[in-house]
């Protein structure tokens, strides 16, 4: 098998949070793959909820790109309305919630509303989608995102899907009484949240702590039993290979 992408690594770290029976919120992109990586593997009784209405109980049967491709409606256990799968997260019954976004920053809160850029220019992004449901309301979160020192920032310049706030008790005051950010996955390493702060736990094979310092847009901060991430096996490998043939999200 060859070597693999930066991207691959971080599907590979992503499908290891995933527990077997647990209810995932998928999401779109490495998250589409890092399900079917888990549900080919290590848990298979888990259950995939997509914002378009899919829920499925096995990894589709071809190649997928988008929530709303042909292979993840066919074979699905149940096709339903929007209202449906955000009343699952409403109800707690969402363990694992993935999301991505412009920008993060060391407190978990990530920003897909706007960029504020030097000379009083903004950039608009997409916004919320069902990025705030989910780190709201989910079980415990999960951010996907590319380690640049623009999107790791030390204040995300607005916040489209809460953290831990600013302190570990924001969560509460503002009744949110279950989730948070659990970890993040970076192209350079993974993130825990002690303490509802960023803390780098492993780096990925080959990333050096400089590297990823110079990185970050907070001072980093780094386990004392920070470790090497595992890089994806060929098994691993060929999985997310079978359902991203043509690498149009880990190239």
């Amino acid at each position: 098998m060859s070597g693999y992408t930066p991207a691959e690594i971080m599907v590979t770290a992503a499908a290891r949070q995933i527990q077997d029976h647990e209810l995932v919120f998928v999401g779109m992109r490495l998250p589409l793959l890092a399900f079917m990586l888990a549900k080919s593997t290590h848990a298979p009784g888990a259950i995939g909820v997509f914002e378009n209405g899919v829920i499925r109980d096995r990894p589709a049967a071809a190649p997928i790109i988008t929530m709303g491709d042909c292979p993840n409606q066919t074979g699905a256990l149940k096709l339903c309305g929007l209202e449906e799968v955000m009343s699952l997260l409403s109800r707690g019954r969402v363990g694992l919630g993935f999301i991505g976004g412009a920008q993060v920053d060391v407190f978990g809160n990530v920003n897909t509303h706007r960029v504020d850029l030097p000379g009083g220019k903004t950039v608009r992004l997409p916004g919320s989608g069902g990025g705030a449901d989910i780190a709201c309301l989910a079980g415990r979160l999960l951010i996907i995102m590319n380690h640049e020192r623009r999107r790791l920032v030390p204040k995300v310049d607005y916040i489209t899907s809460p953290g831990w706030g600013e302190e570990p008790n924001w969560r509460t005051a503002q009744g949110l009484t279950r989730g948070g950010p659990a970890a993040l996955i970076t192209s350079l390493g993974v993130f825990s949240f002690p303490q509802g702060r960023a803390m780098l736990c492993s780096l990925h094979p080959g990333v050096s702590l400089e590297q990823a310092a110079a990185e970050t847009g907070w001072e980093l901060e780094s386990s004392p039993q920070l470790t090497t991430t595992p890089a994806p096996t060929d098994q691993e490998l060929e999985i997310i290979r079978r359902f991203d043939p043509n690498r149009f999200w880990t190239k």
